[in-house]
């Protein structure tokens, strides 16, 4: 499994709780064409995968109803080629970690926080997944100079 460029390239996508966004992200840039990127998620503040995020996936095809939450510690020592914060308390509260690849920033709004019905926030998840899957892909992609 090579890219282009040599190895494979690992991207870490960070968030606060690791629940949905960095969850999602994780799962669609890894059902991208195989052997250029491994995509790998955590948070700051782990808390339980949404299930809302776990149902829009399945709505696609994408399965991560077996997914867990992971600390960003549970990466302590393991080499990442960039890194992609994807809310603002993730960007400000994550560590430095020294020899890792760049550090960008992806904002993406918490569809676990919007109010509303069930339908009104399974359409919040449902717009992150597709705003996710129009453009995430590419902005990693690019980052690691991949190109499209």
């Amino acid at each position: 499994m090579s890219t282009r460029g040599g190895a494979m390239k690992r991207v870490l996508f960070l968030c606060t709780r690791n629940a949905c966004r960095s969850q999602m992200a994780e799962a669609i840039v890894n059902r991208g064409p195989s052997g250029e990127v491994a995509a790998f998620s955590a948070g700051t503040d782990p808390a339980p995968v949404h299930p809302l995020a776990v149902e829009v996936l399945a709505e696609v095809g994408i399965d991560i109803s077996g997914a867990h939450s992971k600390h960003v510690e549970t990466f302590e020592g393991e080499r990442f080629d960039l890194v992609v914060t994807l809310c603002g308390g993730a960007a400000a509260s994550c560590p430095v970690v020294p020899g890792q690849g760049p550090r960008v920033h992806y904002g993406l709004d918490d569809p676990a926080v919007v109010p509303g019905t069930r339908e009104e926030r399974l359409e919040a998840f449902r717009r992150l997944r597709d705003e996710m899957m129009e453009g995430l892909a590419g902005f990693v992609r690019d980052a690691l100079g991949l190109g499209r």
